[in-house]
Protein backbone atom coordinates (compact mmCIF):
# COMPACT_ATOMS: atom_id res chain seq x y z
CA UNK A 1 0.00 0.00 0.00
CA UNK A 2 1.42 3.35 -0.98
CA UNK A 3 0.94 6.73 0.65
CA UNK A 4 -1.05 9.30 -1.34
CA UNK A 5 1.11 12.10 -2.71
CA UNK A 6 -0.72 14.82 -0.76
CA UNK A 7 -0.44 12.96 2.56
CA UNK A 8 2.14 14.49 4.95
CA UNK A 9 1.84 11.73 7.56
CA UNK A 10 4.86 9.89 6.16
CA UNK A 11 6.91 13.10 6.21
CA UNK A 12 5.84 13.81 9.78
CA UNK A 13 6.81 10.26 10.75
CA UNK A 14 10.19 10.60 9.07
CA UNK A 15 10.72 13.98 10.74
CA UNK A 16 9.96 12.46 14.15
CA UNK A 17 12.37 9.57 13.56
CA UNK A 18 15.16 11.90 12.39
CA UNK A 19 14.65 14.18 15.41
CA UNK A 20 14.83 11.16 17.73
CA UNK A 21 18.05 9.95 16.10
CA UNK A 22 19.49 13.45 16.26
CA UNK A 23 18.69 13.67 19.97
CA UNK A 24 20.52 10.37 20.57
CA UNK A 25 23.60 11.55 18.68
CA UNK A 26 23.61 14.88 20.52
CA UNK A 27 23.26 13.14 23.88
CA UNK A 28 26.37 11.05 23.18
CA UNK A 29 28.51 14.22 23.50
CA UNK A 30 31.08 13.33 20.82
CA UNK A 31 33.30 16.30 21.69
CA UNK A 32 33.67 15.07 25.27
CA UNK A 33 34.41 11.53 24.09
CA UNK A 34 37.28 12.82 21.96
CA UNK A 35 38.95 14.15 25.11
CA UNK A 36 39.19 10.66 26.60
CA UNK A 37 41.81 8.03 25.71
CA UNK A 38 40.90 6.00 22.62
CA UNK A 39 40.70 2.84 24.73
CA UNK A 40 37.70 4.35 26.55
CA UNK A 41 35.76 5.32 23.42
CA UNK A 42 32.44 3.55 22.93
CA UNK A 43 32.23 5.13 19.46
CA UNK A 44 34.44 7.16 17.18
CA UNK A 45 33.60 10.83 17.85
CA UNK A 46 34.27 11.70 14.20
CA UNK A 47 31.62 9.16 13.13
CA UNK A 48 29.13 10.72 15.53
CA UNK A 49 29.83 14.19 14.14
CA UNK A 50 29.36 12.94 10.56
CA UNK A 51 26.12 11.23 11.55
CA UNK A 52 24.86 14.41 13.21
CA UNK A 53 25.65 16.44 10.09
CA UNK A 54 23.84 13.93 7.90
CA UNK A 55 20.79 13.90 10.18
CA UNK A 56 20.64 17.70 10.22
CA UNK A 57 20.78 17.71 6.43
CA UNK A 58 18.03 15.09 6.22
CA UNK A 59 15.89 17.02 8.70
CA UNK A 60 16.28 20.16 6.61
CA UNK A 61 15.22 18.27 3.49
CA UNK A 62 12.13 16.85 5.21
CA UNK A 63 11.17 20.27 6.51
CA UNK A 64 11.60 21.74 3.01
CA UNK A 65 9.35 19.04 1.55
CA UNK A 66 6.74 19.69 4.21
CA UNK A 67 6.75 23.42 3.52
CA UNK A 68 6.43 22.84 -0.24
CA UNK A 69 3.52 20.40 0.10
CA UNK A 70 -0.03 21.56 -0.57
CA UNK A 71 -1.00 20.90 3.07
CA UNK A 72 2.12 22.49 4.58
CA UNK A 73 3.19 26.07 4.87
CA UNK A 74 4.97 27.91 2.12
CA UNK A 75 8.53 29.03 2.65
CA UNK A 76 7.49 32.64 3.05
CA UNK A 77 5.05 31.70 5.83
CA UNK A 78 1.91 32.62 3.89
CA UNK A 79 -0.20 29.52 3.83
Amino acid sequence: MSTPIGDNSSLHGLESMVKAELAMVESSHPAEAADRPISEWMFDPADAQREEAGLRSLLGAVEALESDSPHGHSRDGRG
